[in-house]
């Protein structure tokens, strides 16, 4: 593990719990993520990040675009307007919103309404947006949310999303809006069946190569209508971090993108397309040894979001001692306690009482609600510490 114990060694100083982010890795990740969008632009999400940081790496320190990364897809309005603020140029808000404060923060200033993009996939956020407006002068910028989901009969695969899914409902539902005074620049299309399911076996192979065939007619079909509709648009939106091969190669996307990719969490590791280098890690600290085989650390109920199974769980990867590195990998949470709320025993030999266990998270920004700060570890073993959204004094909800 040669990685780890470059990373052991640079925070061997630290107490933990911390968060560490292997910047070799998330660079490498970086640079994978644009080989397989090829020439298309990447739009970073933001809530699989929750570091101004981070994202300033990545997107360069004005957060507008470097090396193919454009643009930032935020998950509130809040943090849109954050963001903005920060320099950002362009925010997509990658979800309707009803917050109405920030809604008329974003559509009665000149700077915010010409960076941020607006969600919609319903009549009635247009009717909150306008009314958070106070003015029918106002022209907000929204982009349309369709249903990127596979219908077979009546199985549905792939998550709930927008009501808006045939090219003719779409269009219908753009000219509502842009006679509403609204700016239609853009659709956008989530196949969260094909970007967040692993390549676990035929089936799933199969049936996202269904999907993807699918959605490639409909995804052309749909923006046709919007187009005749409304007129051009600024932006195709598409993919996540597990498909932008599928939605890169699609004539009709200008954007993908991807935010998890960069921190690799272990979601990702079942992927035949790509292999991800892990970037984010947690360190908490060994304080019961109740059996030989079994060390109890304080913490690690980081579990993540989404349907409550084992994949959801935090996954201990390392053993390390201060001034030692890493010792031993192999371990394993207990099947009948998983990750506790102030504790959690994990399976493995020979730990002491102040031993480190290494984590990651099943999922990629979250574990960055924890923390206030990461760690990020260079290449060389120079160790820099940056804020959090959290550490920021920022709750984006």
């Amino acid at each position: 593990m040669p990685s780890l114990n470059l990373l052991a060694d640079a925070t061997a100083h630290l107490e933990p719990p911390f968060a560490v982010v292997d910047a070799g890795a998330l660079d490498a990740n970086a640079a994978d993520l644009r080989r397989r969008a090829g020439s298309t632009p990447i739009r970073v999400a933001s809530k699989s990040v929750r570091s101004r940081a981070v994202l300033e790496r990545v997107l360069g320190p004005n957060l507008t675009a470097a090396q193919q990364f454009e643009g930032i897809m935020a998950y509130s309005p809040a943090e849109a307007i954050w963001l903005a603020r920060a320099g950002a140029e362009d925010v997509l808000l990658g979800y309707p919103t009803v917050d109405r404060g920030s809604l008329a923060e974003i559509t009665r200033d000149r700077v915010l309404s010409g960076r941020i993009t607006l969600m919609v996939d319903d009549p009635a956020h247009l009717e909150v947006i306008r009314e958070a407006a106070g003015s029918d002068r106002a022209r907000p910028r929204v982009c349309i949310d369709v249903d990127a989901s596979l219908r077979l009969g009546p199985i549905h695969l792939g998550v709930r999303r927008s009501p808006l899914r045939e090219p003719a409902q779409v269009a219908s539902f753009a000219r509502t809006a842009k006679d509403r005074g609204f700016r239609v620049v853009g659709v956008m299309f989530y196949e969260a069946q094909i970007a967040g399911l692993p390549d676990s076996n035929a089936v799933v192979e199969l049936m996202k190569k269904a999907s993807a065939a699918e959605l490639q007619t409909r995804r052309a079909t749909v923006v046709g209508a919007v187009v005749d509709a409304v007129g051009s648009l600024e932006l195709v939106n598409s993919g996540g971090t597990g498909s932008l091969e599928v939605s890169s190669s699609a004539s009709s996307v200008t954007e993908v993108t991807a935010g998890s990719g960069l921190f690799a969490p272990t979601l990702f590791d079942r992927y035949r397309a790509f292999t991800p280098q892990p970037a984010l890690y947690f360190v908490l600290p060994v304080v019961r040894t109740p059996t030989p085989t079994i060390a109890t650390v304080f913490g690690g109920g980081y579990v993540a979001s989404g349907q409550v199974s084992k994949s959801r769980l935090p996954t201990p990867v390392a053993l390390s001692r201060t001034a030692q590195g890493i010792l031993r990998g192999g371990l394993k949470l207990l099947r009948n306690e998983g990750a506790g709320e102030v504790q959690t025993p994990v399976a493995t030999s020979g730990a002491r009482i102040g031993d480190r266990i290494w984590f990651r998270n099943a999922k990629a920004g979250e574990p960055c609600e924890r923390v206030d700060s990461l760690h990020v570890v260079e290449p060389d073993g120079s160790v820099s510490v940056v804020p959090t959204y959290r550490g920021e004094g920022k709750n984006f909800g």
